[in-house]
C-alpha cells in the first residue's frame, strides 16, 4: 500500500493489533455482502471506509420508497434503480481505492457456490430465511465463515458461523421457520438496522485482522427499547453433519406470471390485503396447505405467491415433499402482482 494512501487509515492503524500489517490484511481481503437493503446499507460504508480491498455486492432488487427510512445509501431520485449498482456507486465515492464487484441478481442455491468462490468471507444482510440456509450450506461446503445478522422490529441478532470449525447456522436454527415475518411484514426501525449492520462489519474486520473475540458459537441479541444485551452460547451439532442440499425453485416476475398458463396459488391468510382475483387463481393459506393439498393436482404447474415471498417458499417446500414438481415462485408478492395485473388488464382484477 502506497504511503500517500496510508493517511486515510491512520486512526485505525495506530490501534493495538492492527498497525500497517493489519491494514495490508484488510487491503488484501475480499468480502461478499449478500443483500443491499437495510443491513447492507449499514455494513457497506464501514467496510469501504476501513479499506477492505475487494467488496462484492449481490442483490437483484430495486430501490423502493418504503426502503428509504432505513436504507441510507439511497435517495428519492434513485427509486426504481438497482440496489447493488447504486450501493456500489455510493461506497466507491467513500473510498475510490477499493474494488467493487456488483452482481445484479438474487442469490440462489444455483449461483451461490460460484459467487462465493472469489471471496474470503460472506456477510448475510438479507431478510430471507431460505437464503440464509443457502448461505450457511454453501459456506460450510466452501469452508468460508459468514457473519449473520437479523432484525425483528426493535431487536437484532448477530453471530458468526462456520468460523475455524465453529458451529453453523443450522446448529442453532436446525429447521427453517417459514412463518417468521420479514421487515415488510413485521416493521423495522432504521436505527435497529444501523446498529446491527455496524456490529456485523466489526465482526468481519475482527475475523480478517485476527484480533479480538469473534462471535463464533455465540448469539448476541440486542433490544433497542430497553438497551438490553444478551449473549447465548451454543455448540456444534452432536453428530457429524453433511451440507444440506436445498431445493431451488425458479423465480419469475409478476409480469411473467400473468402471461403463463399455470395455476396461481395464493398462500396468504384470509383477509390479507390487497385482495387479488385473477383467472386460474387458487387461494389456499399456508396454515391450511398441509390438509388441503389433496385438493391440488400434482400434475398441474403452480406459481406461488404470498405477501412478500417468505410463505411462498415454505409452501413450495411442502408441496415438493408431497410430490409436486412443477413449482415456481413469483418474485415480490401480492402487491406487485396486483399492480402489474391492473396495468395490463384493468378489467380482470378486483380489489
Amino acid at each position: 500500500m502506497q504511503e500517500d494512501k496510508m493517511e486515510r487509515y491512520q486512526r485505525q492503524i495506530i490501534l493495538p493489533g492492527i498497525g500497517t500489517s493489519g491494514q495490508q490484511k484488510l487491503k488484501a481481503s475480499k468480502v461478499l455482502v449478500v443483500g443491499a437493503g437495510g443491513l447492507g446499507c449499514a455494513v457497506l460504508p464501514y467496510l469501504a471506509a476501513a479499506g477492505i480491498g475487494t467488496i462484492g455486492i449481490i442483490d437483484g432488487d430495486k430501490i423502493e420508497e418504503s426502503n428509504l427510512h432505513r436504507q441510507i445509501l439511497y435517495s428519492s431520485e434513485q427509486l426504481g434503480l438497482s440496489k447493488a449498482k447504486e450501493a456500489a456507486n455510493s461506497i466507491i465515492k467513500t473510498n475510490p481505492g477499493i474494488e467493487i464487484s456488483v452482481f445484479e441478481e438474487f442469490l440462489t442455491a444455483k449461483n451461490a457456490a460460484e459467487t462465493f468462490s472469489g471471496f474470503d468471507l460472506v456477510i448475510d444482510a438479507t431478510d430471507n430465511l431460505f437464503i440464509r440456509y443457502v448461505i450457511d450450506d454453501t459456506c460450510l461446503a466452501c469452508n468460508k465463515p459468514f457473519v449473520y445478522g437479523s432484525i425483528h422490529q426493535f431487536q437484532g441478532q448477530v453471530s458468526v458461523f462456520n468460523f475455524e470449525g465453529g458451529p453453523s447456522y443450522r446448529d442453532i436454527f436446525p429447521e427453517e421457520n417459514g412463518a417468521a415475518p420479514n421487515c415488510a411484514e413485521a416493521g423495522v426501525l432504521g436505527t435497529t438496522v444501523g446498529l446491527i449492520g455496524m456490529l456485523q462489519a466489526s465482526e468481519a474486520m475482527k475475523i480478517l485482522l485476527g484480533i479480538g473475540e469473534v462471535l463464533s458459537g455465540k448469539l448476541l441479541i440486542y433490544n433497542l427499547l430497553n438497551n438490553s444485551q444478551q449473549v447465548f452460547e451454543f455448540g456444534n451439532a452432536p453428530v457429524p453433519k453433511k451440507p444440506h442440499i436445498s431445493v431451488s425453485f425458479e423465480m419469475m416476475s409478476p409480469k411473467e406470471a400473468l402471461h403463463g398458463e399455470a395455476v396461481l396459488l395464493d398462500v396468504r391468510e384470509p383477509g390479507e390485503i390487497p385482495e387479488v382475483k385473477l383467472d386460474k387463481l387458487i387461494q389456499l393459506p399456508l396454515s391450511l396447505l398441509e390438509e388441503g393439498v389433496e385438493k391440488l393436482n400434482p400434475e398441474d404447474e403452480f406459481w406461488i405467491f404470498c405477501q412478500s415471498g417468505v410463505r411462498s417458499r415454505k409452501a413450495a417446500d411442502l408441496l415438493y415433499r408431497r410430490g409436486f414438481r412443477k413449482l415456481k415462485l413469483i418474485r415480490g408478492g401480492a402487491k406487485d402482482l396486483l399492480t402489474e395485473a391492473k396495468s395490463e388488464k384493468p378489467g380482470k382484477v378486483s380489489l
